[in-house]
C-alpha cells in the first residue's frame, strides 16, 4: 500500500513523532494506523530505556504559583545538555509538570521513594478493610496489592495521570520527551507548598 503524506500527517498529529519515524511505522505495519501508533510507542519506550543511562546533569528549576497564590511548586527538571534546557519546549514541559504537581499534590517521585513504614501502614489498613468487607482470606493479599497500586497512582508523581491528558501517565510524558529531545530527561526533585499546610 502506498504511504501518502496525509497518512503521515495524521499519524504525526496523533503521536507527535517525526515525519521519518511516522513513514517507517506506516511502512512496517502496512499502513495500519493503530498498529503504527503501537509501533511508535514501542520504539519510543525502547529509546527512552536506552537513554535512561545517560547522565542528566543540566536542566532548569521551574517555579510555579497557582492562581490565588495559595499553592506554589519548585521543580528541578534535568536533561543532558544546556542546549535542550534552554529550548522553549523543555521550559514548557517543566511548566506543565509544575502545574501538574500543584494540582495533583504527589508526595513521592516514584514508588521506590515511599518509605517502608508508610507501605506497611497502608498494607495493614487495606488488609483490615478487606477483612471488614468480608473478603475471603485466600485473596486478601491480592486485594491489598491492588489497593497499594492505586495508592502509588495517587501519591507517586511518575505514576499519576497527567492533568492535561489523563490518557498518559507522567512517566509516559517523560518517555515521549526523551524521544522528542533525544536526551535523557529526569525529574530531579520537587517541592509543593500550600498556604496553611
Amino acid at each position: 500500500m502506498e504511504i501518502t503524506t496525509s497518512m503521515i500527517k495524521e499519524l504525526r498529529d496523533a503521536t507527535s513523532a517525526g515525519v521519518l519515524d511516522c513513514r517507517e511505522a506506516l511502512e512496517a505495519t502496512d499502513a495500519d494506523f493503530e498498529e503504527a501508533v503501537a509501533y511508535l510507542r514501542e520504539k519510543g519506550m525502547s529509546e527512552a530505556a536506552q537513554k535512561s543511562d545517560s547522565a542528566a546533569s543540566e536542566g532548569i528549576v521551574e517555579a510555579y504559583i497557582h492562581h490565588g497564590s495559595q499553592v506554589g511548586v519548585l521543580l528541578e527538571l534535568n536533561c543532558e545538555t544546556d542546549f535542550v534546557a534552554r529550548t522553549d519546549d523543555f521550559k514548557t514541559m517543566a511548566h506543565n509538570l509544575a502545574l501538574h504537581i500543584a494540582f495533583a499534590a504527589p508526595s513521592y517521585l516514584t514508588r521506590d521513594d515511599v518509605p517502608e513504614e508508610v507501605l506497611e501502614s497502608e498494607r495493614e489498613i487495606y488488609r483490615k478493610r478487606a477483612l471488614e468487607e468480608g473478603k475471603p482470606e485466600h485473596i486478601i493479599d491480592r486485594i491489598v496489592e491492588g489497593r497499594l497500586d492505586k495508592f502509588f497512582e495517587q501519591t507517586c508523581l511518575m505514576e499519576q495521570r497527567f492533568v492535561k491528558n489523563e490518557d498518559k501517565s507522567i512517566e509516559d510524558l517523560i518517555n515521549e520527551s526523551v524521544t522528542a529531545f533525544g536526551e535523557n530527561i529526569v525529574v530531579g526533585r520537587f517541592e509543593r507548598y500550600e498556604v496553611g499546610e
